[in-house]
């Protein structure tokens, strides 16, 4: 078969137009992943707050490293156990300068965790950064990685 111009035309019109439709709904799609990803964070602040052990399970991958900015390391079982199984009762949890990032089925978050806990009687005040990577599984976003550091 030759190409003609007419094809070549008729080619060009249908990838211009499919580049269009991209460039349209690119931006919606992108704010509409980072929305979700700022939910994702918002659910695991309420989370964390009430050491709700099926929440904290259900934001976790299985594979998840997380990172305590004391340099303790825990896998998924570990954190979600330590959490809900602490003697510390979070007062008050706070995250701020929340900054997120869709690329592709992984999506990055990084944010200031303000905190107050209370430890048999003595209040202890908690401000450090952290990084989480999330990954797309099974239509929701789970934590991959997790790592607290001071500031």
């Amino acid at each position: 078969m030759s190409l003609s111009r007419r094809h070549l035309a008729a080619t060009g019109a249908f990838g211009a137009g499919l580049a269009l439709v991209a460039a349209a709904t690119g931006p919606a799609q992108a704010a509409a992943d980072e929305a979700s990803v700022a939910a994702a964070v918002e659910a695991y602040r309420k989370a964390i707050l009430a050491k709700d052990k099926a929440a904290l399970e259900a934001l976790c991958a299985p594979q998840v490293s997380y990172g305590h900015s004391s340099g303790v390391i825990q896998n998924r079982d570990e954190f979600v156990t330590g959490t809900v199984n602490s003697k510390s009762v979070t007062k008050a949890l706070e995250f701020s300068k929340i900054w997120n990032a869709v690329v592709g089925d992984n999506a990055i978050s990084r944010f200031i965790w303000d905190s107050e806990s209370e430890t048999e009687g003595k209040t202890t005040q908690t401000h450090i950064g952290v990084l989480i990577v999330w990954v797309q599984q099974g239509g929701a976003w789970k934590i991959l990685g997790r790592q607290a550091y001071k500031l």
